[in-house]
């Protein structure tokens, strides 16, 4: 009988595919018109502090989403700064940059895919404002997003993205 190999880290569902592009008017228009996806929903991030490559950094990033059953396509342009996708950029130009996928206990499975060799070359932090709690209860919940981006250069070329949502309570609203 052949030894069974251990299953690695279980990852949540699949998020979305990330495309890092030079346009994204250009971009979104060959998305809607060629393939028909879309609409999209564009926003523009002040990314003030995030860790990169082992050094904080800041970046303005451009991102537009467009939905295909429960998965997303997100179009990247980076317009002020240094990301992952700026890298991939100009190493690689155009295309399929990552692969995202929700996860729980994020801490976790980044300790899991250390034991790999597998680090971080990206993360951060995005406050999300939610509205308040459940009817009734006063209590008004703020988002957090973790987002880390992983090296995976090994097989593929793609990174792979790892992302968490946890609540942080605000307290009670008067």
């Amino acid at each position: 009988m052949e030894d069974e190999k251990p299953s690695g880290v279980r990852l949540g569902k699949l998020s979305h595919v990330g495309v890092v592009v030079r346009d994204m008017d250009e971009a979104t228009e060959y998305y809607s018109t060629v393939f028909g996806l879309g609409p999209f929903t564009t926003e523009v991030y002040d990314l003030k502090s995030f860790n990169y490559r082992g050094k904080m950094a800041s970046a303005r990033v451009k991102a537009a989403i467009a939905y295909s059953g429960p998965v997303f396509i997100e179009l990247v342009q980076v317009l002020e700064g240094e990301t992952v996708h700026t890298e991939f950029l100009r190493e690689r130009g155009e295309g399929l940059q990552h692969v995202a996928f929700l996860v729980r206990n994020l801490d976790e499975k980044l300790k899991e895919l250390a034991k790999s060799g597998i680090e971080p070359a990206m993360s951060l932090r995005i406050p999300i404002d939610a509205p308040a709690g459940q009817a009734g209860t006063g209590k008004k919940t703020r988002l957090e997003l973790t987002e880390v981006y992983l090296d995976s250069g090994r097989i593929g070329g793609t990174m792979i993205q790892l992302m968490e949502f946890r609540e942080v309570p605000l307290g009670t609203v008067q």
